[in-house]
């Protein structure tokens, strides 16, 4: 069995107002946080023993997940008492793993739906002999991300951050956020500071000749830092694009949760997912979006490739195009807010009141 470290500590600044109460990794995806999805595909792929790095809000995971054991797994919990980066991290951790020196140690990160092959990247870092080994995803426009060229037997030759000119951009392969590392490895990186696996820890690797390894995997993979991301990532786990073993439901169009109220002539499409106690009122169209616990949508509203944040409102007659309403918000009758909007937790906005686009 191969053990693994979950970095969960970030803030998800991008994600506001979504974190503003819950940290990134607890917002809810498909029904449960989106953690959860995580933790299923590990467990599924034969981890056993996951150390869960956390920092911001860190006190809401280990009531939630307990020790793992409903899960069929076995679960630890760390806080940074300082962020510490993805290396520092990983390093602070260290002493909370099982492993042996040469033994293999997932690493991923809290906020990346993908469809990753794990136990194929554990054989790839098996069989390479490799220091440590990187998920490598393509993308057709990779200069929002880290670059990582390969030899033509998988070797990592550089790593190129955030390129923007034509002529930094040498391959279309980025740094998809997964590792496996050498158990001994991890003891090399610097303690007590703040260090990024990425621009410092991989980098110092490769200049001291380490075996550093590329494995290609072009399934899925969504990275959830925005709000259009993750209601993108939210439907497709519904939908069955993204694979997850812990949506509470069959694929499919749509994801009712048992005790959510759903009235007969709502039409939910396109990946939407009404949560725990919520309610949805008559002639309401909802498509890919996201509907979190006891918020409520009241009849004829029409919301698109939204989410609509725990305990909520959104009036009737009203039009959400892309838009964001935060926790215990609530939207009036009759408003009309497009893409980009978002409503700040518990905020009130009267009926009638906006016509809105974030371009206008």
């Amino acid at each position: 069995m191969t053990e693994a470290i979950l970095l969960v500590g970030g803030k998800g600044t991008r994600l506001r107002p979504l974190t503003v109460n819950t940290p990134k990794p607890m917002v809810p995806a498909a029904g449960v946080p989106f953690l959860t999805h995580q933790l299923a595909r590990a467990k599924a792929a034969g981890v056993d023993h996951i150390v869960l790095a956390t920092s911001y809000l860190a006190e809401v995971f280990e009531p939630y997940f307990g020790d793992g054991s409903r899960l069929g797994l076995h679960l630890e919990y760390v806080t940074e008492v300082e962020p510490l980066g993805t290396g520092g991290a990983i390093r602070n951790v260290a002493a909370h793993l099982h492993s042996g020196p040469d033994d293999p140690v997932l690493i991923f990160n809290g906020d990346i739906l993908t469809g990753l092959d794990i136990p194929a990247l554990v054989d790839e870092h098996n069989t390479s002999g490799a220091d440590v080994s990187l998920h490598l995803s393509r993308v057709e426009d990779p200069r929002a991300y880290g670059l990582v060229p390969t030899d033509g037997t998988g070797r990592v030759t550089a790593f190129l951050e955030k390129p923007q000119t034509p002529e930094e951009i040498v391959t279309d392969q980025i740094n998809a956020g997964a590792y496996v590392f050498r158990r001994s490895v991890i003891d090399t990186i610097p303690t007590g500071r703040p260090v990024s696996v990425e621009r410092e820890t991989f980098p110092d690797l490769l200049s001291s000749g380490a075996h550093l390894q590329g494995m290609v995997d072009s399934t899925y993979w969504l990275d959830l830092g925005t709000p259009q991301a993750f209601v993108r990532g939210s439907a497709d786990l519904v939908l069955g694009r993204a694979p997850s073993p812990a949506v509470p439901g069959r694929c499919g169009d749509r994801l009712v949760l048992p005790t959510a109220d759903v009235a007969p002539d709502a039409k939910l499409t396109a990946g939407t997912v009404v949560g725990e106690n919520a309610r949805v009122g008559a002639g309401a169209r909802i498509a890919g979006s996201a509907v979190l616990a006891d918020a409520v949508i009241e009849p004829g509203a029409v919301i698109t490739d939204s989410l609509i944040g725990r305990g909520a409102r959104v009036g009737a007659r009203t039009v959400l195009t892309g838009a964001v309403i935060g926790d215990g918000a609530q939207v009036g009758a009759d408003n009309e807010l497009q893409t980009g909007v978002r409503i700040w937790c518990d905020a009130h906005l009267p009926p009638s009141s906006v016509r809105f686009s974030s371009d206008q």
